[in-house]
């Protein structure tokens, strides 16, 4: 059965969570975090994307962005951070297979108070690195 399509809302800030696979802590030494930011900054440069904050923990990773109008950005965005993020660290445990769970799970932030709700969440549980 194939997948649901994604929608695409324009306009909207969007909370992102992506789970590593089978909830392991996929992400608990500090190198495998701070690859996961620059390449979420990587494509904030390369597809116009906008970072309003983010927060990534031992075994997932929240963000909360918008976008320049493009229905791909966000997409093309966590293509290229996941798929990178992954692809690092499998070759250096020199470990094959899925890094994160399923796809990445974007969620309409409608109205001021979800925002400000996201953006208090992120800040008290988090793991800055940049």
């Amino acid at each position: 059965m194939p997948r649901a399509n994604r929608h695409y809302i324009p306009g909207y800030v969007w909370h992102i969570t992506h789970r590593c696979h089978k909830k392991e802590f996929l992400l608990k030494f500090s190198r495998d975090p701070r690859r996961w930011v620059a390449w979420i900054f990587e494509a904030k440069k390369r597809f116009g994307l906008s970072v309003l904050n983010y927060m990534v923990t031992s075994n997932h990773i929240h963000l909360l962005i918008s976008h320049n109008g493009d229905r791909d950005t966000i997409p093309k965005s966590i293509q290229l951070t996941a798929g990178r993020t992954g692809q690092e660290y499998n070759q250096r445990k020199k470990r094959k297979g899925a890094f994160w769970e399923d796809r990445y799970h974007a969620t309409a932030v409608e109205g001021n108070e979800h925002l400000t709700h996201c953006m208090v969440y992120m800040d008290i549980h988090p793991v800055k690195l940049w």
